[in-house]
């Protein structure tokens, strides 16, 4: 009888469900995973290199590019390790507006991340309302920065500018009949404010529509239950962080354990799962979506009662308002100096992390006191959670490798960087 030897796989770089550039090796008895590979680096842009060519401004916009479903958390960690080695302060509504837009972008990851499970798993419908609501939330984005999705929002010192007064509004053509569009532009009458306020009292009663669809489906369940389990002893070892260790039962959380910006004074509570299976990490994500909608809302009233300025007035770190710049010869000098030059970093190291919606996100500067980073290393969630894929993998069979990617939440951009 002829020996029996295993198959060896390779799932993707340019599978579906890979969720990007990856290559995993699968080594398979049947169809049961004996052995994951991942092989990574065909995404590698050198953004860590890059750095070091560029002004501490010019590689903000890299951020977004990481990882490209959380853009605005990625440059609010690159701004805090700044503001560290600068030892500036950001004014109070400038970190109302960061957390706010940083629980939007929690949103916007999420949302993505569940329309993309369920593509994955089979839940072909959950796609098509996922990206309703993102459609209203990439709106905010572009409101406030001019862009959809890399937004450059975040600066140094603060944030780019205020909130609009006025939300874009949708024209009547071909496609929109007037009162579809007198519809469509209720909630557009206002402020950003205004929209934002009116999605945050919505969005509960959708995310019940995601549950009913999902939650105790019993095809979700037979996909997802018991599938890439790991214990909150090995989560830890592994170093997992965000979902992935909340998950295994560790309630772990920077916004909680090492408070940044204004997270200290608002009011919200840390999901944690029970089983460390992808079904408790799908729970613990939808309960982050309604906790970060309880955190959104408590920052719009703030902001509406609170004006102020929201960039520092360090124009060494900012450039001055601009119609002081146009009027007045020292502020025409400091705008020139910064945008040709850029910040001068004093001497030092920093490392700054934020909960990004995939875990811990963090960035180490070493400055040597020049207008570029000396060194920066990014420590991407992803990267780490990958890593564990093989061991997750082990025994589950094929259909369940894909259920296990999913549940990561993994995206190359911050892996391979």
């Amino acid at each position: 009888m002829p020996e029996i030897h295993n198959y060896t796989l390779n799932f993707g770089p340019q599978h579906p469900a890979a969720h990007g550039v990856l290559r995993l090796v699968l080594e398979l008895d049947g169809e049961v995973v004996q052995r994951a590979d991942p092989h990574i680096g065909l995404l590698h842009r050198a953004t860590e290199k890059l750095a070091e060519t560029r002004t501490w401004i010019q590689s903000v916009p890299y951020m977004d590019r990481l990882d490209y479903c959380s853009m605005m958390v990625n440059e609010h960690a690159y701004c805090l390790a700044v503001e560290k080695l600068l030892q500036i302060e950001v004014p109070l509504r400038a970190q109302y507006i960061r957390v706010l837009f940083d629980e939007i972008t929690r949103v916007l990851n999420h949302l993505l991340w569940v329309g993309c499970h369920g593509l994955d798993v089979g839940a072909m419908t959950m796609v098509l309302y996922a990206f309703r609501e993102r459609e209203d939330l990439v709106d905010a984005y572009e409101a406030v920065s001019g862009a959809r999705m890399h937004a450059a929002y975040y600066r140094p010192g603060g944030v780019y500018r205020d909130l609009p007064d006025r939300m874009p509004q949708y024209t009547e053509n071909k496609f929109k009949k007037p009162g579809e569009v007198k519809a469509l532009n209720e909630a557009r009458s206002g402020s950003l404010l205004d929209f934002l306020e009116d999605f945050t009292n919505r969005f509960p009663k959708l995310l019940d529509e995601y549950e009913t669809l999902l939650t105790d489906n019993r095809i979700w369940k037979q996909r997802l239950v018991d599938v890439g389990i790991v214990t909150p002893e090995r989560a830890l070892q592994l170093g997992f962080s965000g979902a992935m260790l909340r998950g295994s039962g560790i309630a772990w959380d920077l916004r909680k354990k090492q408070p940044y910006e204004v997270y200290d004074r608002l009011d919200f509570d840390i999901p944690v799962g029970t089983a460390g299976d992808s079904y408790s990490r799908y729970l613990v994500r939808m309960e982050e979506m309604r906790q970060s909608n309880r955190i959104m809302k408590q920052c719009i009233d703030w902001l509406r009662a609170n004006p102020g300025p929201v960039i520092t007035d360090n124009y060494k770190v900012a450039p001055p308002p601009r119609e002081n710049m146009k009027s007045n010869m020292e502020e025409l000098i400091h705008h020139f100096k910064l945008f040709s030059e850029g910040i001068h970093v004093p001497e030092g190291e920093a490392y700054a992390a934020v909960e990004h919606p995939k875990g811990e996100f963090g960035i180490y500067f070493i400055s040597d006191g020049a207008n570029k980073p000396y060194r920066m290393k990014i420590r991407a969630p992803g990267y780490v959670h990958l890593s564990a894929m093989d061991e997750m993998a082990r025994g589950h069979m094929i259909a369940d490798v894909v259920t296990i990617i999913g549940s990561q939440d993994i995206v190359f951009g911050e892996i391979d960087r």
